[in-house]
Order: structure tokens, then sequence, then C-alpha cells
């Protein structure tokens, strides 16, 4: 009788292994995408002894966490007068809804705990954001620099400024042309640049340049940069043992609407479900065969 429970109990046994395994790949997915980037608080908070300040608000966190399970990018407002609000989401283009409505429905929360009823608020995530503002903050200009990061590690060697350069002239022409967003490599560096859904495309081509500007004159030699403005933002890392990805490619420069990332991750997933089932249904098969070898008659 053991003998016979054993092959199902090693393919349970592989089946709560994939599981486990799919979990944890899941769980680093939705940490990748929403690890903190940076918080932009105003100053001024909104009186509210009556609560509809914190209610308005509220109510347009929902409609915008319920919208970013179906669109990438939305804006909403809600209450009246004075007391209403204006505000938005956008997910990084390469992210599926699923995740987008993971990385959204984490900021309600965060701008809560982090700019407290301040009057206008914008959370930066790895793989999205949301603004709001109380209807008749004052507005800023498209390009307004919101914040950099510039890594530690600088390029060595020669050839980097032309690498950097030629990949920054990319993504400026390539979010004119790959709707408000593109990623791309230029032979070690690798690129990305996306711009807030309601801009036009030469706007967007405008502030992609102006990032790419900021990264140039403040971020020198830095292998690893992003910038944000007010209504886009650029990343790029320099590679010098070449740009990680998933399929091999002959081509220096690639753009792409769909993440290199995202994609490894589900060829990961993939492979590990066909190992999986292939040595369950092998595990199954031989015992079965051996069921069948001890029921022959002896003669």
């Amino acid at each position: 009788m053991g003998l016979q429970t054993k092959p199902f109990s090693l393919l349970y046994i592989s089946l709560l292994l994939l599981l486990i395994f799919m979990i944890f790949v899941r769980a680093k997915t939705d940490s990748d995408i929403t690890t903190l980037v940076f918080k932009g608080c105003a100053q001024q908070s909104f009186p509210d002894p009556s609560g509809v300040y914190s209610q308005n608000l509220k109510t347009l966190f929902s409609s915008l966490v319920s919208q970013s399970s179906q669109k990438a990018f939305a804006t909403s407002t809600f209450g009246d007068g004075q007391t209403a609000f204006m505000g938005l989401y956008q997910c990084r283009g390469d992210l599926s809804l699923s995740q987008c409505y993971t990385c959204v429905s984490k900021i309600p929360e965060m701008a809560d705990k982090l700019c407290n009823r301040a009057v206008a608020a914008r959370v930066q995530l790895s793989g999205c954001y949301l603004r709001y503002e109380v209807i008749g903050f004052k507005q800023v200009p498209e390009t307004e620099f919101l914040y950099k990061y510039c890594g530690s590690t600088q390029a060595s060697g020669t050839g980097f400024e032309q690498r950097r350069d030629a990949a920054l002239s990319m993504v400026t022409d390539g979010v004119k042309k790959s709707a408000l967003f593109y990623t791309g490599s230029y032979e070690q560096v690798y690129i990305l640049g996306q711009c807030e859904g309601d801009l036009a495309s030469n706007d967007c081509g405008d502030c992609v340049k102006g990032a790419a500007d900021t990264a140039k004159n403040e971020c020198g030699d830095s292998i690893s940069v992003q910038v944000y403005l007010q209504k886009c933002y650029i990343s790029y890392r320099y590679y010098p043992n070449g740009v990680p990805r998933p399929d091999s490619s002959s081509s220096s420069t690639t753009s792409s609407t769909t993440g290199g990332g995202r994609q490894h991750t589900e060829r990961t997933v993939a492979m590990a479900v066909g190992i999986v089932a292939a040595v369950g249904f092998g595990v199954v098969l031989l015992m079965f065969v051996r069921s069948l070898l001890k029921k022959r008659p002896e003669y």
C-alpha cells in the first residue's frame, strides 16, 4: 500500500514546490514595482473640521484604484467647490493590468501616512505613481524637476558618454512614436522613458529631452540614473558586459512596449511549470508500468 501511494506523494510534493515557487516569484515582482522612489507633499494642509475633505479624497482614491484594474492611466475628480479634488495615476508601460492594480492600490495608504492631509501630493513607486490636488491648487510646468537618482558607481574606460547620449537620443525620439512609453538599448545602455498619458507626443518628446539634459548635466558618468519631471521620467543603466536579455539578439538597437523583466519572469514560471509537470507525469507513468509488471502472472 505504501508503494502505491508513493508516486502520488511525490507528485503532490512537486506541485507544492511549484506553488511555493510561483508565490515567491509573484511576491518578488510585486515588491519590485511597489518600492517607494520619492514623495512630494505640499506644505499646506487642508482644514477638515467636518471631515468633508478627507471623505472626498478617500472617494477619489477609491475611484482611481478601481480604474487601475482596467487601464494604465486615468484621471478623476470628486467633490464640490473648494472641497473638490482632482487626481490621476499612471502605471509603467510594461506592466500588466493586474500589476498596475497591485501597484496603485498601495498608494492611498502610503499617501495618507507620508503626506498627512496635504492639499497636493505625489507618491512615486517604481511601477506607478499617483498624484492629487485640491481644485484650484497652483499648477506647475510640465517639465518641472521633481527628483533625480544618480548611482554612486561611475563608468570606467572610454565610450560611455557616446553610448549614453545615443541611448538618450533614442528614448527622446522613441516616446513620440511609441504611445508615450519606450524601452530599448543601445549597445551596453538599457533605457526607459515615459510621459503622462494626456501629454501630446511632441510635448512628450520635449519633456523627455529635458529629463535627458538633466541626467547628463547632473549625473555625469553615473551608470545608473533616474530623472523625474512633472509629466515624464527617464531611467537608464549601463552594463559594461552587455545588457542582460531573456532572448539573444544580434541587433544593437531595440525597442519594445513590453518589458524584458516581465517577459523573463513569465518565461521562468512557464519553464518551472513544464519541468514539474514533466517530472510528475514521468513518476506516475513509471509507477503505473511497475504496477502492471507486478500483476503479470508467473509461469
